[in-house]
């Protein structure tokens, strides 16, 4: 990273929050420290950060809760801190969109390696074509309201979406002819973080290539780019 990226770490201990921000900052990151979800709040109202560092547990609004409002409101990456023992704390957070976890007791040269890698990875998503609102995209004998999440095809008849392959198709609908990687579809789609080797984009794009594909064995719409990942090549109308 050229520049020092501003990180905002949200814990309610002391003992925690503090030693962090003081390792962070000798390894030229700027640091915004806070001790809850309000003051975290604040804090994004009056500087930029490039990522949150932010403790599950807390009084008041929780990290969980926090995570989804940056989640639904901004592209802010997010780095949660959970308790060794909490599995399900972990599944929620990263289903409610974050893009990482490290587990409490963690090493600070880990965190910092995660928060690197975390931004230079969310740095490179290719930015949107124009601001996401609710619409209709109409493509080949398709139409997608995404208002009411109803797939339609032209007699009329709704096939139905997960919601991992709603996300999916919004995302390569907003960038048609961009070739998007695995791990750009997975931070784009907000879906859980990718293990090394992980299959779920792959999975996910040969579930829907079966629902609008003339040819699922030869598709037309979502092709693969060897090396590179996927590329939505069809012709796309928005109202």
């Amino acid at each position: 990273m050229e520049a020092s990226p501003h990180v905002l770490v949200v814990d309610d201990h002391r003992d925690i929050r503090e030693p962090l921000a003081r390792y962070l900052e000798k390894h030229d990151v700027r640091v915004t420290a806070v001790d809850s979800s309000a003051a975290a709040r604040r804090a994004l109202r009056k500087a930029a950060v490039d990522l949150v560092v932010l403790d599950i547990m807390m009084p008041g609004e929780d990290g969980l809760l926090l995570c989804r409002h940056l989640r639904e409101t901004t592209r802010i990456p997010v780095i949660l801190l959970t308790a060794m023992a909490e599995d399900t704390d972990r599944i929620v957070g990263l289903e409610v969109g974050a893009d990482d976890y490290v587990t409490k007791p963690f090493n600070p040269r880990e965190l910092l390696a995660r928060i690197k890698a975390v931004i230079r990875r969310t740095q490179s998503l290719p930015p949107d074509r124009e601001p996401r609102s609710a619409g209709m995209y109409r493509f080949d004998r398709w139409s997608l309201d995404t208002s009411r999440r109803e797939l339609v095809d032209e007699a009329g008849v709704v096939t139905p979406l997960s919601t991992g392959e709603f996300r999916l198709l919004v995302v390569l609908l907003e960038r048609p002819g961009m070739v998007l990687s695995r791990d750009q579809l997975l931070d784009l789609t907000r879906g859980r973080r990718a293990a090394p080797f992980d299959r779920a984009v792959d999975n996910q794009v040969s579930r829907l290539r079966r629902k609008i594909e003339r040819d699922p064995r030869s598709p037309k719409l979502i092709t693969t780019v060897w090396g590179g990942g996927y590329r939505f090549t069809g012709k796309v109308e928005r109202e």
